[in-house]
């Protein structure tokens, strides 16, 4: 008989390479894990894991036999349908709305997960909320092995193959937040510096500049769409956080493209030109059929919502006002 305990075990073997990096994750003991690994394999009359013998070159230490990675794959969505049948129950029960866990970009999460969260424990303060920082597509992969219930994430709908995961949303349920408009950012003293505010550019007007680009997905969806400009992009630097980008643009070390969601004060520091043609990203949350109905998750999905909408109303607007401070 296969129980939950030794499939979650699995799991955290199979995502760490190693029975003490699991033991660390789950917070037991590594003799622990391997009881349960060994349990595990005596039920399922085969084995799972073996040692990799060439841990050297990759630091994985264990690796699942092919038997292993079959059960791997069963566990998530067995472990995905135990969870939802237990939020269920024990809303049911009265004793709670349930727990929701949430992952989500850096963007999304400045711009859209403290108000939404904010607005799920005022209007339900007995909500058990777990949140992490994690970019798609990993995100993706997060909800789909059952270690989040809602993943925000974002895809570039005008280039299909923009960047690893943008198309792989197959069976999820899709709640589209926000269209989040992309701008280029440029030094102060740029020569298309006064551009901002008062009229577009194109993309083939940087092409000899050097580039700050952003997660593996946005680094893509920029060689895309200077490819469709008929150039490469020279990245120099590449960052995840939009302050450093902003920081190094403004220091002249390159320009770099933001997304609208991301804009703070500080951006102030640099200048922002509008792309022509205008180059959009879809925001979205991402559930699983399974968790689209859990009370906690319904709640939360409709605090993103209204975050988004208070997001789309208020966006900065571009100026052409000059930089005061440091």
């Amino acid at each position: 008989m296969l129980e939950p305990r030794q499939l979650r075990v699995l799991r955290a073997v199979a995502q760490t390479g190693s029975f003490a990096a699991a033991a660390r994750a789950l917070d037991c003991t590594q003799p622990a894990v391997r009881r349960q690994i060994a349990a595990l394999e005596n039920s399922a009359r085969t084995p799972l894991v073996v040692r990799n013998p060439h841990t050297g070159n990759t630091g994985t230490e264990i690796r699942l036999t092919e038997a292993g990675e079959i059960l791997n794959g069963y566990a998530g969505r067995i472990l995905t349908r135990l969870h939802a049948a237990e939020e269920e129950m024990a809303y049911i029960k009265g004793t709670r709305l349930g727990r929701v866990r949430l992952v989500s970009f850096l963007s999304g999460m400045s711009a859209l997960v403290p108000t939404a969260l904010a607005g799920l424990r005022a209007g339900h303060p007995d909500t058990d909320v777990t949140f992490a920082e994690a970019a798609p597509p990993r995100a993706v992969e997060m909800l789909r092995g059952g270690d989040c219930d809602i993943a925000l994430a974002f895809r570039y709908p005008k280039l299909t193959g923009a960047g690893p995961g943008a198309d792989d949303w197959a069976g999820l349920v899709t709640r589209l937040l926000l269209t989040d408009r992309l701008l280029v950012a440029v030094p102060p003293g740029h020569r298309l510096a006064a551009t901002a505010g008062t009229g577009e550019i194109t993309l083939a007007e940087l092409a000899d500049e050097a580039w700050i680009a952003g997660c593996t997905q946005c680094h893509s969806h920029l060689a895309d769409l200077c490819a469709a400009e008929g150039f490469a992009p020279r990245i120099d630097m590449v960052t995840d956080d939009h302050l450093t980008a902003i920081a190094l643009v403004r220091a002249g070390l390159g320009v770099a493209v933001l997304p609208e969601i991301a804009l703070t004060a500080e951006t102030g520091a640099v200048r922002l030109l509008r792309l022509e043609p205008a180059v959009h990203r879809e925001i979205v949350a991402l559930t699983l059929p399974e968790y689209e109905a859990l009370p906690a998750v319904r709640a939360l999905l409709a605090q993103l919502t209204t975050a988004a909408d208070a997001q789309a109303a208020g966006l900065p607007a571009l100026s052409t006002a000059p930089h005061r401070g440091g």
